[in-house]
């Protein structure tokens, strides 16, 4: 039985432009064609199958023991028989091969050989899909929404590559309509048996750090380092910069003139609002920070709980601190990973000794200990 010198032909060529090794196409191909043939005979003898890669030809060999007497023969063949079919070598206890040539297999070969390649084809397309996105988890990708099926949104990426964004993934305020680009951040992906499973993200903390670098070259560069992000998905983050470099403004850098820079990121988020803020090594500047735009009147440590501190905030001020539905004290919290509690400071508490000593050390006096001039 022959395949024919045309269909190694184009065997050669998907090893060339698919980069599916010639090899392991026929070893796949013999295989199939071994239990094709058990089927076909309805059997579990022992068979070989050779495919010669030059021409096509396929031999198929019965794997027999040589016996004297005969009592399996799927399995077994006499001396006298193995000798008339050409083994004058057969000897009893040996192993021989028998070829054989089934009548209307050369159909069933061809056909088999044809789904081996179509799914090794498909094998090869999905372990290149998942290698190529197994390393890409982490980073950002584009895709097109095409299907919102019970609040889990499919995406393309590419021209047929299909990934998954679960509901918990998604920003709430935002609709995933077909035909929607939109960025992601490539949040997973495993290998199944229907091919890789790529997750994506569009709450994920990285996807918002993955647009800053994007957007803001000092950040790619590493001039300006992001040390840390708290996120609400569409609605609100804060991130914590720095930079070594006394000559640049890091939060400056991030919003861009006009507030150009962030706010393209903003757009890109469904108008989420991102404060930028300067990362301290000190706990009660950086918390401090981490607040803005309120402005703090003091911060004092708590010492009866760790990592816990007592806020103090002018009246007009409050609001600002806790932020809508706790918002922005939640925010500053998660971001310093310290426990913030947000109290008023009342107009008329005069300042203490403490007070006074912390004022001076920063160059400034309260008004009400100015003298007049």
């Amino acid at each position: 039985m022959e395949l024919g010198r045309d269909f190694m032909r184009a065997l050669k060529q998907i090893e060339t432009e698919k980069g599916l090794p010639l090899q392991v196409i026929i070893s796949s191909i013999e295989a199939a064609l071994v239990s094709a043939y058990k089927k076909y005979k309805g059997t579990n003898s022992n068979v070989e199958v050779e495919l010669d890669s030059d021409n096509g030809i396929i031999k198929i060999y019965e794997i027999k023991e040589v016996v004297d007497s005969v009592r399996n023969p799927a399995f077994e063949i006499s001396v006298e028989e193995a000798q008339s079919m050409g083994l004058d070598d057969a000897k009893e206890g040996e192993m021989v091969k028998i070829e054989v040539s089934p009548r209307d297999f050369g159909r069933i070969a061809a056909q088999t050989a044809r789904q081996v390649i179509t799914q090794r084809l498909k094998d090869a397309e999905r372990q290149i899909i998942y290698n190529d996105f197994s390393g890409k988890v982490g980073e950002i990708v584009t895709g097109v929404v095409f299907r919102d099926e019970g609040g889990q949104a499919l995406v393309r990426i590419g021209d047929k590559i299909d990934a998954m964004l679960p509901r918990e993934e998604r920003i709430p305020t935002e609709s995933y309509r077909p035909g929607d680009r939109k960025k992601f951040y490539v949040l997973d992906v495993r290998k199944t048996s229907k091919g890789p499973r790529i997750v994506l993200s569009r709450s994920h903390p990285g996807l918002l750090k993955s647009l800053l670098e994007l957007e803001v070259p000092e950040i790619k560069e590493g001039v300006i380092d992001i040390k840390n992000i708290a996120r609400e998905a569409g609605v609100r983050s804060k991130v914590a910069v720095t930079t070594l470099d006394p000559n640049v403004d890091p939060v400056g850098a991030c919003i861009g003139t006009k507030g150009n820079r962030i706010k393209a990121i903003s757009d890109e988020l469904a108008g989420e609002r991102i404060d930028v803020i300067i990362w301290s090594n000190d706990p009660i500047a950086y918390i401090k920070n981490a607040l803005s735009p309120a402005k703090v009147v003091k911060i004092e440590p708590r010492l009866d709980e760790d990592k816990a501190v007592n806020v103090y905030v002018r009246p007009d001020q409050l609001s600002l601190a806790i932020g809508k539905g706790g918002q922005n004290v939640r925010l500053a919290a998660k971001l310093t990973g310290w426990k913030i509690d947000i109290n008023v400071m009342e107009p008329d508490r005069l300042p203490t000794l403490q007070d006074l000593f912390e004022d001076i050390i920063k160059g400034e006096l309260p008004k009400e200990w100015e003298k007049e001039e």
